[in-house]
């Protein structure tokens, strides 16, 4: 969704010759933190990367006792996005595995407790489809551990929870601006936190690791360029190249930021919308509660919903592949809950290397894997379109179940519990 604002912001950006991170990058980083009263805010080239650094961070020595250290343990959900788990992988470290809710996709609180032990350094979870997770018992159970909170958001841009918006809870956060998410700058993400010592390592770790903090194209704003003498350096070495952290290079580029600068005006408005196409479908989809579970909003939580989720009842006998498959020839686009259950995914049971450990049986893990799928409610659907995926469901459900349905309607309209 955009229209002559990206645009003007775009030329406008390319026109300045300064294409690398610079004024629109700060511009759109300060409305961020402006939106979600945030102290830090630390543009990068995706939400796959905001992760990344989000748990380099806490890899870092400079956190000293605190700091996250190889073996040490994360808990989280198998249901999710794989960039979500990798960060934790990717540093050796071991992610535990917990349950999901199966009516609100979200992490099974009540199983916190028998996921901890004495290696476990943090929990890692994500806002499923803009669903808060239970904000209040993870960040309590956080608390009463001494454990790391990071708040992957990159779905929920916009939700809140006990009216504070999600994203502001976690020690550190994440949020995604590719294409599908709330607001766009075609590929980019960001990381939030209110912590000025992670702040600090964060933006060292997204530009290359340096110590230095001086802006792209400023030099000396310590005043003290040549007077550092840090590591086993020389005295006098350049602070410019001095490195304090093990980094990489994540930045944001002015042409992306500019987009995003426009997209934040939007915001709000993108919000509402999405809220109504949520609303409204839910009304035309009560008709097939007997076929599917519909979605449910997190107790206390206002969610700015990333996609409309459904389940297919086990009493109902549909086929989700010959039913996805119906939907894609009629031109309307649907997705699985992501990677199902992650360590059913090929790079999981191809590499014995990854260590992972498991609470539990992962039923309802695997229950969505097989029979879950979500719709699209993004801001430029509108209600002829939603009219039409309620008309697919409404003729696949009568050409294809018609004869199973005489059968089986005494036991679908018993009520099922979850």
């Amino acid at each position: 969704m955009y229209d002559e604002a990206e645009l003007e912001n775009l030329i406008l950006a390319s026109l300045e010759g300064w294409w690398t991170e610079g004024k629109w990058t700060e511009l759109f980083e300060q409305k961020i933190k402006d939106f979600l009263g945030i102290r830090f805010a630390f543009a990068c080239n995706s939400g796959s990367s905001a992760n990344l650094l989000a748990f380099s961070a806490l890899r870092s020595p400079t956190l000293k006792d605190r700091r996250i250290k190889k073996g040490d343990e994360v808990i989280t959900v198998a249901a999710g996005f794989p960039t979500t788990i990798n960060p934790i992988i990717q540093t050796g470290c071991v992610p535990v595995f917990v349950d999901i809710d199966l009516k609100t996709y979200d992490i099974n609180v009540s199983q916190l407790e028998a996921a901890l032990s004495d290696k476990t350094k943090a929990v890692m979870l994500a806002h499923t489809l803009g669903n808060p997770f239970n904000l209040k018992a993870v960040r309590e159970f956080c608390d009463k551990h001494n454990l790391w909170l990071i708040e992957d958001n990159c779905d929920a841009f916009g939700s809140k929870y006990d009216s504070k918006y999600t994203g502001t809870f976690g020690d550190i956060a994440t949020i995604s601006f590719y294409p599908a998410h709330h607001i766009t700058t075609a590929e980019g993400g960001i990381v939030l936190t209110d912590n000025a010592l992670l702040s600090n390592i964060i933006r060292s770790i997204r530009d290359w690791g340096r110590h230095c903090w001086c802006p792209t194209g400023k030099d000396n704003t310590c005043k003290n360029r040549f007077k550092w003498k840090l590591g086993d350096l020389p005295e006098g070495y350049d602070h410019k190249y001095i490195y304090g952290e093990l980094g990489y290079n994540l930045k944001m580029s002015d042409l992306h930021a500019a987009i995003g600068v426009a997209q934040m005006d939007k915001l709000e408005s993108f919000i509402k919308k999405r809220k109504e196409n949520f609303e409204y479908l839910y009304k035309k989809m009560k008709k097939f509660e007997q076929y599917f579970v519909l979605p449910k909003a997190t107790e206390n939580s206002d969610p700015s919903w990333f996609g409309f989720i459904l389940a297919i009842r086990k009493e109902a006998s549909i086929n989700r592949t010959d039913f996805l498959s119906y939907l894609t020839e009629n031109k309307i686009g649907t997705r699985l809950l992501f990677a199902g259950n992650i360590i059913k995914q090929p790079y999981f049971c191809n590499n014995k290397e990854i260590k992972y450990r498991v609470v539990g049986e992962l039923k309802n893990t695997d229950f969505a894997m097989n029979n879950v799928f979500w719709i699209g409610v993004y801001p430029g659907i509108t209600k002829a379109m939603l009219d039409k995926v309620v008309l697919a469901f409404e003729k696949y459900l009568a050409s294809r179940l018609s004869k199973r349905i005489v059968i089986k309607s005494k036991k679908l309209r018993q009520p099922i519990k979850l």
